[in-house]
């Protein structure tokens, strides 16, 4: 496993998370996400010898992480500068708090595009013919 890969590109989670702070992401979001993971298929494929999916795939779940923790910690900004969101956490059960909330989903969301990363990770590494390994 290459962790400092893993770690350097986790990064763009941590750009996305103080993007969507200011309400910068809010309608190209999924867009960028794609050619984020374009990019982290791309980059994993021709830097890993091994274990695409699974690069890939934690990958995405340390971004999860990195945007839960950045959303909670400034969840005012956020809130503020993402009205959709307001509208969102209103309908939570009485005595949940929202920021618990996004520290526990955010993970969650991570796991489930970091299958969708891992799978482009995969492809990636069989398109530039790189021998793939089980996860």
């Amino acid at each position: 496993m290459n962790w400092k890969l893993i770690f350097a590109l986790s990064l763009f989670g941590v750009a996305m998370g103080i993007a969507s702070l200011f309400g910068l992401t809010r309608h190209i979001e999924p867009l960028l996400w794609i050619v984020i993971f374009v990019f982290y298929a791309w980059w994993i494929a021709k830097h890993c010898t091994g274990k695409y999916f699974l690069h890939g795939f934690l990958v995405s779940v340390l971004n999860g992480v990195w945007i839960s923790l950045i959303h909670a910690g400034f969840f005012s900004m956020y809130m503020s500068n993402n009205p959709e969101m307001v509208a969102g956490l209103q309908n939570l059960p009485k005595g949940v708090s929202p920021r618990i909330m996004m520290i526990v989903i955010g993970p969650i969301i991570g796991v489930l595009t970091g299958v969708v990363a891992g799978l482009f990770a995969w492809v990636a590494a069989k398109l530039f013919n790189r021998k793939s390994e089980v996860a």
